[in-house]
């Protein structure tokens, strides 16, 4: 009963939300919501298409929801933390706040389903081993997408500021054309993140269909 209740709140809340968004236009926002709502909401559909009826929330299902959602929140603080970079030093002109938000709504819905296949299946089927690496890959993957924007961001600023103290023709004088060290941090960045998403995403999925551990 108390499950059904929940969803029933979700759900409705969701709806009314929508339908004021609607009326605003905001229709990238809508999108964002009602994908974000089957992500979350993904167990309860499937078992109500499958066998008419909510599924039971014990605790081991209570604590990978917990996590799951923590981990989506995390990803969505530190995006908008990162987005601020451009927007602050008018690298991105007259930002859509909402195809913006639509986008952070919907990765964040993302990273909580992921989480939760996971905590759910992959977690207990992947050996020590290949969950310790998985955590490796994983690492990379944030580390090198993180440095990816902080070196363009960088890279654009630091062009700009000898442009501007030093004049247009600053870098042709000293015979570079271009920031040169960031520009390759982020390339080294890039290659790293390819690195850690190919690895991330052949554990993952191994352990996603593997029968044993």
């Amino acid at each position: 009963m108390k499950t059904r209740k929940v969803f029933l709140a979700v759900s409705i809340t969701a709806l009314i939300v929508t339908i004021v968004l609607i009326s605003l236009k905001a229709y990238y926002v809508v999108v964002a919501i009602v994908v974000g709502t089957l992500l979350i909401g993904h167990r309860e559909l499937w078992s109500l298409l499958k066998r008419r009826k909510l599924p039971p929330i014990d605790e081991r299902v209570q604590e990978n929801t917990n996590k799951s959602i923590r981990n989506g929140f995390i990803f969505f603080v530190i995006a908008i933390a990162f987005l601020m970079l451009p927007f602050s030093v008018k690298l991105v002109e007259a930002p859509d706040t909402v195809q913006v938000l639509g986008g952070l709504f919907i990765s964040a819905g993302a990273v909580y389903l992921l989480s939760y296949l996971f905590y759910d299946r992959v977690e207990p089927k992947l050996a020590e081993g290949k969950l310790k690496m998985l955590r490796t890959f994983v690492l990379i993957t944030g580390i090198s997408f993180g440095a990816f924007i902080i070196s363009v961001f960088l890279h654009n600023a630091i062009y700009g500021l000898f442009i501007h103290f030093l004049g247009a023709d600053f870098w042709e004088r000293v015979g570079l054309g271009d920031e040169p060290v960031f520009f390759f941090v982020a390339i080294i960045s890039a290659l790293s993140f390819a690195v850690g998403i190919i690895g991330t995403l052949v554990l993952f999925i191994k352990g996603l269909f593997s029968k044993t551990p």
